[in-house]
């Protein structure tokens, strides 16, 4: 990754620049303009959307105001119970503490802006979240989220430049940024000059060498994210003299509608629904999580599976923006019987029958799934044949509780250099079983406001 020797004199000179303007980067930048200081974000795209645009737009955050108006009990130490739970322990404990802390707060504040509308998501719990705190756009989509964060940025002034890619950062020998160069479409190139540079340009996924090397389970796996997530903020940090932790963490998703490409919401699976491979048959506890089902999915005949449920779960459905536009492209399958059921799907209708019965079971199942604390499936039934898709990766550059990146085999920080998001090293460990529903937004927001309002302390 390209780093250059700072030129005589840049283009254009900004105190801080962020680097994505994805929910991490337009965050941040939120935080640098409230302290009332100058900040350019750089967006690649022609129109800022990346990972964030493709996601449900939930954030967990703990003892929001949404949560104490809906009497819901949460705090920082539940949330990072949570979080440590999944992650079995491996999460860095500093990061864990910094973004569950801030959780609740951010939402609070995010929420204080005239364009931002963040709801608490009731009704159903996600995989190891012990209370309600997901907190989303009242569709529920990342779309909408991505168009709330860009309408209060232009209302705080936040300057955003589109269709500029940076391609290499200036730095001195001993790890001072001084600037960036972004390349223009039509091959033009600007430099431009900063005092702090924060880098919110999420991960890996889109970068398949990279992939391949530390995911390889995923090397074929449907890509869900921005194809613009190729690795540079970490290529760029450790170049540095920062360092890379946990490349191996990634959240996958074992409910991607196929050949449509739609993500479909896990809480049909959380609520009673089931997943069958082809045969017809159960492969696995559906309760233990979306991320690490993406490989158990992938692993079944044809790298497919059929989400099995019925009209009550329909309905929760389609209560999700994503769920509908599925139905309406033809994804959703139905019939009043079993049997019609397996011939929709071209599965064995006595098997696809066993796996129906197993949901009014009323213990413990041979998967570890307890089917005691959800209602029978009962006719009519529902279907949407899955597939499992790699989302974002969870690694990235290791940093502090201020989200500076730290140099490698120490725990001071590089001169001027913040990292949040997607581009840092997250709170799910170093494996995919370790993602906690919401963790990349979690720590996109939550890093995004830290870093934007350290670095505007640091320039002011």
């Amino acid at each position: 990754m390209t780093l250059l020797t700072p030129p005589d004199a840049f283009d254009l000179h900004v105190p801080i620049v962020v680097v994505g303007a994805g929910a991490c980067g337009l965050t941040a930048a939120l935080a640098v303009r409230e302290a009332g200081v100058e900040v350019l974000v750089l967006e690649r795209d022609a129109s800022p959307s990346g990972s964030t645009a493709l996601s449900s737009g939930m954030i967990p955050a703990a003892g929001s105001m949404v949560q104490r108006r809906a009497g819901v009990e949460d705090s920082p130490a539940l949330l990072a119970k949570d979080i440590q739970g999944k992650a079995k322990g491996r999460a860095d404990p500093a990061i864990v503490g910094a973004v569950t802390a801030e959780s609740g707060p951010v939402i609070d504040w995010l929420n204080g802006h005239a364009d931002i509308d963040l709801h608490l998501v009731q009704g159903f719990l996600f995989p190891g979240h012990t209370v309600e705190r997901m907190h989303a756009p009242p569709d529920k989509t990342g779309i909408t989220l991505i168009a709330m964060l860009l309408a209060a940025a232009n209302r705080a002034g936040v300057d955003i430049a589109t269709d500029a890619h940076v391609t290499a950062l200036f730095a001195s020998a001993d790890g001072v940024v001084s600037g960036v160069r972004l390349t223009r479409p039509d091959g033009g190139v600007e430099d431009i000059g900063c005092d702090v540079l924060i880098l919110a340009c999420n991960g890996y996924g889109g970068n398949p060498a990279m992939v391949s090397r530390h995911i390889p389970e995923m090397a074929d796996a449907d890509y869900f994210g921005h194809t613009g997530n190729q690795g540079d903020a970490v290529n760029w940090g450790v170049a540095l003299g920062g360092e890379a932790r946990h490349m191996t963490a990634y959240q996958g998703h074992g409910s991607v509608a196929t050949p449509h490409g739609i993500l479909i919401t896990w809480a049909l699976m959380m609520e009673g629904g089931i997943q069958v491979n082809n045969r017809g048959e159960r492969f696995s506890n559906e309760h233990q999580g979306y991320s690490e089902q993406s490989v158990t999915v992938l692993a079944q005949p044809d790298r497919t599976a059929w989400n099995i449920y019925d009209a009550r779960l329909h309905a929760l459905g389609m209560t999700f923006e994503d769920y509908r536009n599925a139905e309406a492209q033809g994804a959703v399958r139905s019939a009043d019987t079993m049997e019609g059921l397996a011939a929709s799907i071209a599965v064995d209708a006595e098997r696809l029958k066993a796996a129906i019965a197993e949901t009014g079971g009323d213990g413990v199942d041979r998967f570890g799934r307890d089917f005691s604390r959800t209602a029978a499936l009962k006719a009519p039934f529902y279907a949407i044949k899955v597939t499992g898709a790699l989302f974002h990766t969870q690694g990235g550059l290791r940093i502090d509780g201020r989200a500076r990146v730290l140099r490698s085999g120490g725990d001071d920080p590089l001169p001027n250099l913040y990292a949040g998001g997607g581009a840092a090293c997250g709170v799910s460990g170093p494996e995919v079983s370790g993602y906690l529903s919401g963790n990349g937004l979690l720590t996109a927001v939550t890093l995004g406001r830290i870093a934007g309002r350290d670095a505007a302390e640091r320039v002011g």
